[in-house]
């Protein structure tokens, strides 16, 4: 899934005729474990508005902040059962009007676009061991992914309003929509062969306006192709370099097809 995300300096952002001036600052490695603030594009009246929401989507029956860190992070409970953590950073394309399903009602009604500039994979590699047959633990390559030539790209996303029980508090959070990798994202996220849901300026208006639920689920489910994006090795502490973006080739690492 798509955890780790990128945005350059962005000052005037235009969707089909409709061109707004922004103020969005450099962010060059982001995580979604880290679960802050992510600039998003959502509808407002005819146009749309640019504001920051919490990478994370949290539903109502989460009561307040201790229950939203138990909710993400897993917790054991007072009879020393543990109860695994729910991680709601991405939302299938394929599951997100199926019935009962967490993400149904706001990918009917709160539809948004998350804003980026690129965003982060890692490719499993299994080792060859010394009697000629793959070792069981794979290494694991980071690659810097985007879309050529572009500034910025958008990503289908949902957004849900929570409020905190406790102290009134009220803030949208987001969920970032995936569908099926293409062929160079099944080469690189090649554990679980998906990759964001990245539109073009077409699909990005409209599915910021008022469709079908059919028309829901195709746009959810768009890959963008293979010749639209370029991707390279970056090197593995890339989080801790001061230019996360350079690229670094490993000897061992099979070139992308």
């Amino acid at each position: 899934m798509c955890n780790y995300v990128r945005i350059t300096p962005i000052r005037s952002l235009k969707i089909l005729d409709l061109e707004q001036e922004v103020d969005l600052e450099e962010t060059l490695v982001q995580s979604g474990f880290d679960y802050k603030d992510w600039p998003v594009i959502r509808a407002k009246n005819n146009g749309w508005e640019i504001v920051k929401m919490e990478w994370g989507f949290l539903p109502s029956y989460v009561s307040n902040r201790e229950g939203a860190d138990k909710f993400r992070k897993g917790y054991t409970d007072l009879k020393g059962k543990y109860h695994v953590p729910m991680t709601t950073l991405n939302a299938k394309g394929e599951e997100l009007l199926l019935p009962g399903k967490m993400y149904r009602d706001a990918a009917l009604n709160r539809r948004c676009i998350i804003l980026v500039s690129g965003f982060y994979e890692w490719r499993h590699i299994f080792p060859i061991g010394k009697r000629g047959q793959p070792l069981k633990t794979s290494v694991k390559y980071p690659y810097n992914i985007s879309v050529k030539d572009a500034d910025y790209f958008f990503i289908a996303g949902i957004w849900q309003p929570w409020t905190d029980k406790n102290t009134g508090e009220t803030i949208d959070t987001l969920s970032l929509v995936t569908t099926k990798a293409n062929e160079i994202m099944e080469q690189i996220h090649n554990s679980k062969k998906r990759m964001p849901t990245i539109l073009t300026e077409e699909l990005a208006n409209e599915w910021l306006s008022e469709i079908t639920e059919s028309r829901i689920t195709e746009i959810a489910n768009f890959q963008m192709s293979s010749t639209e994006m370029t991707a390279y090795s970056i090197r593995k502490e890339f989080r801790m370099e001061s230019d996360p973006l350079e690229e670094f080739k490993y000897p061992e690492l099979p070139t992308l097809i």
